[in-house]
């Protein structure tokens, strides 16, 4: 299986389905940004605080993984001179459908979060990359791509699964019930070939789910720092969410020389 294009396609399926991820703001929700009443979400729920940020306008924000004319337009309308990287054609086309509508300007490009190349050295000021490297089967080359397209001072926001998610078996989760079945780190390419068949029938991106010494250690492994954290869950009842926040979002900067 080719991960990443089957990934890709998926995400395009699941626009055409409408999911939740995939809905582009509202115009109310642009004009209000453009006043400067603004927030956006890493993770399902919680808004990212405000000072994560620092000023928004006129900065250079690359989101990446970020399509679906969710997030990039909100900060585009906050001020940000935005990109709109994703893996999906089908969600950069909704970015666009945003910009079009409310007058923005946003540029996209379309590839694989672990290959940046597209951008020079040191490109922009911050970078907004909400729940989505679970969908990608290495994540330490994201990190150094991210710290090397980022400036000197610059911010990593990224928003990613706790692995534990992933030790539940999912038909169990379906009945409401924890029962742990897998090891970490674990991916749905660890499933026979009929459960993954019938998961992917059910939810049709292929999951892995990245240690804690990856998705955290590994941004500190490319140089970056540490700065902030936070949980959060889905705001609705859910088996795991009802007994830990299964999300957690970073902040972390490039350093000065």
């Amino acid at each position: 299986m080719n991960v990443l294009e089957h990934n890709r396609e998926a995400w395009n399926a699941q626009v055409a389905d409408g999911d939740r991820w995939t809905i582009p703001v509202d115009g109310e929700t642009i004009a209000r940004a453009r006043r400067g009443e603004w927030s956006v979400i890493l993770t399902p729920v919680k808004p990212v605080p405000r000072d994560w940020f620092g000023e928004i306008a006129g900065r250079d924000v690359l989101g990446l993984a970020s399509g679906g004319g969710q997030q990039v337009p909100v900060l585009a309308a906050a001020g940000a001179r935005v990109v709109s990287f994703d893996a999906s054609d089908a969600q950069l086309a909704q970015d666009r459908l945003v910009a079009e509508r409310e007058g923005l300007k946003i540029r996209t490009v379309q590839g694989f979060m672990h290959d940046l190349s597209a951008f020079a050295d040191e490109s922009f000021d911050l970078i907004f990359h909400p729940c989505s490297n679970c969908f990608a089967p290495e994540i330490l080359p994201v990190w150094r791509e991210c710290a090397r397209v980022l400036r000197p001072g610059g911010a990593l926001l990224a928003g990613f699964n706790n692995p534990v998610n992933f030790l539940f078996d999912w038909r169990a989760l379906n009945e409401g019930k924890l029962v742990v079945r897998h090891a970490l780190p674990y991916s749905h390419l660890d499933l026979l070939e009929h459960e993954r068949e019938e998961l992917l029938r059910e939810c049709p991106t292929v999951e892995f789910s990245h240690t804690l010494s990856d998705q955290i250690g590994g941004q500190l492994a490319a140089g970056l720092h540490l700065t902030a954290m936070f949980e959060d869950n889905w705001g609705t009842p859910d088996p795991i969410a009802d007994h830990y926040d299964p999300f957690i979002a970073t902040r972390a900067i490039k350093p000065l020389r």
